[in-house]
């Protein structure tokens, strides 16, 4: 018979038949004041907040490195379609065709219909996925634990800046994390519905795994997780090969509607990837084993991408994830130990909880076994942050209730968990707009981690920079003999629109670097010690330099031209 304190903590059995693996302790009074419903409470007002958020902030955020080409792919992707399937110039677009085009292409129809300006409308867009994933992060907590986990889960995803940073201008991974995250959640639902799951459930599997196909190939991981649990729930739940086999034959048979979504949502938003069966794979080779001269950087120490330890994306995360974090997962392991006999007597609610630990790992052991090339952190693997929030979440909750009895314990739990929530809000705050650079204490200080660690890799702050640019120059443009206008020349560490879209008709974006007038960049792997000229202006935030305004109009001949990078040398 299940308890009160079973439904407070891990949700009413009529709306959810999961249960927890993990036996959970007598009830105490602080269920009388934090009930289910001051926990939900607490989780819309949290959804309230990041809403507000996300429209008050959305045009502080600048263009990202990658912004303008997959804007145009969107472009063509339109064109594509419009043009009733005959001009195919997507395909032909640098590697873009690699790529699905989901975000791009709502993007692309939207600029048409929307009277924002084109790259805040993209931000906006990006912004509103990531808070989609969050609410899949809260349904799939809520789900396995209640409204407490839900509560934390959501809390943890909005303080963290690989997330909530990260969203604006991540236009390609956050929302192909999202969609992931939604995957997940459905993938929990259907496999507590084996072997025959409802087919509105199986569709909206499909929708899931098809968008997160139709922004990246890596959407095939939603599918090796769901054919995971599939065979792990026959040989847990049905005993004997031959039953065995049936109940994966029937369980198959019910999936294939999402099979059948999933592909049309693919073929819509990735027609690349469908015409031909080796495009698939194709594109699965070139992310696993792509490589370019291009340089990143771990703990201090400068390589090659494609010469990346194995454990890039497992020191990047221990790193880039708040402390708190570090605090719920310990409390997860602290707790499964403590209770690990009813991980046995209850192995048939192992399964959803089995989901989520196969969706935080399994990438991040394939990363380590396959050893692809890996830049920018873990900006390619966003997709494992809401699972690994989910386990932090859980693992708070459960903690809270493992320290029932040690009430003084209990106590600096919590005020250690504020204490952490609450430096992470304010270093978020004194980031803002930079959120996505943060770094936990792990990796030093501010500025040990931003020189030790890949900082402003988006170039996000010559936004900012190009501000101050406008602002050092007299508001007159500068004009010639005959009196036409002759602009400033500058030159961009970065893609030419990301100072081209932001400055006014006295200046234009170079290619030249050596004619330049003026010169912007971000400090991060030394690009701002590539030129010289007399700094006259500094984005700053925690003390750090994140990019640099350098005035070149009085430099000699031989100091015009452009140097080698420090980490080059």
């Amino acid at each position: 018979m299940q308890t009160h304190h079973e439904n407070y903590l891990f949700g009413h059995r009529k709306k959810s038949q999961v249960g927890c693996i993990i036996a959970a302790p007598k009830p105490d009074k602080d269920r009388h004041v934090f009930t289910p419903l001051v926990f939900r409470r607490m989780s819309l007002a949290l959804f309230a907040a990041l809403g507000l958020f996300i429209v008050f902030t959305f045009s502080h955020y600048g263009i990202s490195n990658d912004e303008e080409v997959q804007h145009v792919y969107g472009r063509l992707l339109l064109d594509f379609y419009s043009s009733g399937f005959s001009d195919r110039s997507a395909f032909e677009y640098h590697n873009l065709f690699l790529y699905g085009g989901l975000f791009d292409l709502i993007a692309a129809l939207l600029e048409q219909a929307l009277p924002i300006w084109v790259w805040d409308m993209r931000h906006l867009l990006s912004a509103l996925f990531g808070l989609a994933g969050i609410v899949a992060a809260y349904k799939i907590a809520r789900h396995l634990g209640g409204e407490r986990a839900g509560f934390f889960t959501v809390l943890l995803l909005a303080i963290t800046g690989a997330w909530t940073g990260a969203m604006f201008t991540h236009t390609k991974d956050v929302p192909f994390a999202a969609c992931m995250a939604w995957a997940l959640y459905y993938t929990i639902l259907v496999i507590e519905k084996l072997p025959r799951p409802p087919l509105a459930l199986s569709i909206k599997l499909g929708i899931a795994v098809g968008c997160a196909l139709g922004l990246r190939i890596g959407g095939a991981f939603a599918v090796i997780y769901l054919l995971l649990l599939l065979g792990i729930s026959g040989l847990i739940n049905i005993q004997g090969w031959q039953a065995r086999l049936r109940y994966w034959l029937v369980s198959v048979i019910h999936l294939i509607p999402a099979g059948v979504v999933a592909f049309i949502l693919m073929a819509i938003f990735w027609p690349w990837g469908v015409m031909s069966p080796s495009h698939p794979m194709e594109a699965a080779r070139s992310f696993s084993h792509f490589a370019f001269n291009m340089l990143t950087i771990m703990d201090g120490e400068v390589m090659n991408i494609g010469e990346v330890p194995r454990y890039y994306l497992p020191a990047y995360l221990l790193v880039r994830l708040p402390e708190v974090f570090l605090l719920g997962l310990a409390g997860l392991l602290f707790s499964a130990a403590l209770n690990y006999r009813a991980l046995f007597k209850r192995r048939e609610k192992l399964l959803p909880w089995l989901a989520v630990i196969i969706a935080a790992l399994f990438p991040i052991a394939f990363n380590v076994i396959d050893k692809p090339a890996l830049y920018n952190g873990i900006r390619h693997f966003t997709f494992v942050v809401p699972p690994v929030v989910v386990l932090a979440g859980l693992g708070l909750a459960l903690s809270w209730d493992a320290l029932h009895s040690l009430p003084r314990l209990r106590k600096g739990f919590g005020i250690a968990c504020i204490a952490l929530c609450a430096l992470t809000l304010l270093t978020l705050a004194r980031l803002h707009p930079y959120e996505y650079i943060y770094y936990n204490n792990l990796a030093g200080s501010m500025a040990e981690a931003e020189a030790e660690w890949e900082g402003d890799y988006w170039s996000s702050s010559l936004r900012e920079a190009s501000d101050m640019l406008e602002d050092e120059i007299s508001t007159k443009p500068r004009r010639d003999a005959s009196g036409r206008i002759v602009p400033y020349l500058v030159a961009v560490c970065a893609e030419n629109i990301q100072g081209s879209a932001y400055l006014d008709r006295r200046f234009s974006v170079t290619k030249n670097w050596e004619a330049a007038d003026f010169y912007l960049s971000t400090t991060n792997m030394g690009c701002d010690g590539v030129m010289n000229g007399k700094i006259i202006g500094e984005v700053k935030r925690m003390g750090v330099v994140l990019a640099v305004v350098k005035d070149r109009r009085d430099l000699l001949a031989h100091l015009r031209q452009p140097l080698m990078a420090p980490h080059q040398h």
